[in-house]
């Protein structure tokens, strides 16, 4: 890994308490992809234990928490905030941080 690599990580890491942060197209990535490892584990179990019942529960619960927040990406998506707002809610936070 380079350090600029190691930067973008760093970045994206610390971006995550930042307001809208949710939004950031890294973080959806990086969130997309946890949710598809996590259902091909369950697939896997699923397979190994011949068919858990509990399993499939498991992947209806995590395919529906990956809706929700899908729904609630596309919602945030679709609010306008206007730009001087933005700059305003970010001039508090770093008032109230010093």
């Amino acid at each position: 890994m380079t350090s600029s690599s190691n930067h973008d990580a760093f970045s994206v890491l610390a971006s995550i308490f930042e307001s809208r942060s949710s939004l950031h197209p890294t973080f959806l990535t990086v969130l997309d992809g946890t949710f598809i490892l996590l259902f091909l584990v369950f697939i896997v179990l699923a397979f190994l234990t011949s068919g858990n019942i509990h399993l499939f529960v498991l992947m209806g619960i995590e395919l529906a928490l990956w809706a929700s927040v899908k729904w609630v990406v596309k919602q945030l998506q679709s609010v306008t905030i206007p730009e001087q707002q933005l700059q305003e809610d970010r001039g508090q936070e770093t008032k109230k941080s010093l």
